[in-house]
């Protein structure tokens, strides 16, 4: 059983919270962020050596050559979100959060990809709300849901539930890490848990979980794996607590002028935004707009490659030129908020145009000048995208 260490009072401070990490601690974290990006790289290295000589790659040896890049940017964008929280500068909101809506919302987002996969997913939820940081709080639920989906071979169960005294909510993931049926294995590979399981992405689990003020426990037992999360502080437990977050104001607003907050206030860091434009400078001056944001980005030319894409597995959100307002995109839109109604797209238009977000537009979806995207598109993001939690 994995267990973390003790709780004090909870200040503002994220990382007064919860006893900080040791040296030794972060220093191990590091050293695994450094082997979960070399071994990929080595492997993609060694591809592209094979490819110079040879001048040809199968189409098996492409999948593994993106496999192995993907594996290495994921790596990556979990050391900038384990960044975020050992800085001690976070702020934390404490709000009211359907903790029940928010996790059907994440198993919503990931349907496809659990579908592709052929994992299904079992789902035991009662009504909960907590008191809580709502955007950490999606993060640790997308983080747990990529964990456990890179370790099971079974279906998922996900139990929502209250504990009888003191009274916490619970949330519990459980799945099998072995195969099961392992024949004539010798007992220590059916013991013994795989070392995919204690990963950079546990380890995000873990300091995410802290940094919000609930206990993650772990335990690993004849091939099943059970993880646990209590959080502590329900909704009903403290008086004139915040109903929900804070609005946000218009992006076009002079108090938003300022695109570019600081590197430790990432609400979105994690959330994943897809750019569809058949203009590489356009592409590119919407990534420099969000850059800072700490997004995991993915950028395709046409409607057809968005559909191609979106059929493994959705993004948060898509960034789109008008001018690939089409059938196609009418068709990718009807299919993914059939899915996800409160998915969100923002249309980048070429010539004057107000910025508004979809609360303020017949068909719901937000809109940004090309001019206007350094100044005001980190705003509509960090509008449209908070939708869902």
């Amino acid at each position: 059983m994995s267990r973390p260490p003790p709780t004090v009072a909870a200040p503002l401070a994220a990382n007064d919270m919860v006893q900080r990490p040791s040296d030794s601690q972060w220093g191990d974290i590091v050293q695994q962020l450094g082997a979960e990006i070399a071994g990929p790289l080595s492997g993609a290295l060694e591809r592209i050596h094979a490819l110079i000589s040879s001048g040809q790659i199968d189409r098996q040896g492409l999948r593994a050559l993106r496999d192995a890049v993907a594996q290495a940017r994921e790596a990556g964008m979990v050391s900038q979100q384990l960044a975020r929280l050992a800085s001690g500068r976070l702020r934390l909101s404490r709000e009211q959060v359907s903790l029940t809506q928010v996790l059907r919302g994440v198993l919503a987002q990931r349907s496809r990809e659990t579908q592709a996969r052929g994992i299904q997913i079992r789902q035991l939820l009662q009504p909960i709300e907590v008191m809580t940081d709502a955007s950490l709080l999606f993060s640790l639920l997308n983080a747990v849901m990529d964990w456990a989906l890179t370790n099971t071979h079974s279906s998922l169960e996900m139990r929502l539930d209250l504990t009888p005294w003191p009274a916490r909510a619970r949330l519990m993931c459980r799945f099998a890490h072995r195969s099961l049926d392992l024949g004539s294995a010798p007992s220590s590979a059916i013991n013994e848990p795989p070392e995919s399981l204690n990963s950079l992405t546990w380890r995000l689990i873990e300091q995410t979980a802290l940094t919000i003020g609930a206990l993650p426990l772990r335990e690993d037992e004849a091939g099943i794996t059970m993880l646990t999360l209590e959080f502590p502080h329900l909704a009903g437990d403290e008086p004139g607590a915040q109903h929900g977050p804070a609005p946000v104001a218009p992006p076009d607003r002079p108090e938003l002028d300022d695109p570019t907050p600081s590197h430790n206030s990432k609400p979105l860091a994690g959330c994943h935004l897809l750019i569809v434009s058949p203009r590489r400078e356009l592409r590119q001056e919407i990534q420099a707009a969000v850059r800072h944001m700490g997004l995991i980005i993915d950028a395709v030319g046409s409607m057809d490659e968005a559909l191609q894409f979106c059929e493994e597995g959705l993004p948060h959100g898509i960034a789109f030129e008008q001018s690939l307002r089409d059938a196609d995109f009418d068709r990718l839109r009807a299919d993914i908020t059939g899915e996800v109604p409160n998915f969100s797209f923002v249309e980048v238009m070429d010539g004057d145009q107000q910025t508004q977000l979809s609360t303020a537009t017949a068909d719901h979806m937000a809109r940004i000048s090309r001019q206007n995207l350094q100044d005001a598109l980190p705003s509509v993001l960090l509008f449209e995208l908070s939708k869902a939690l």
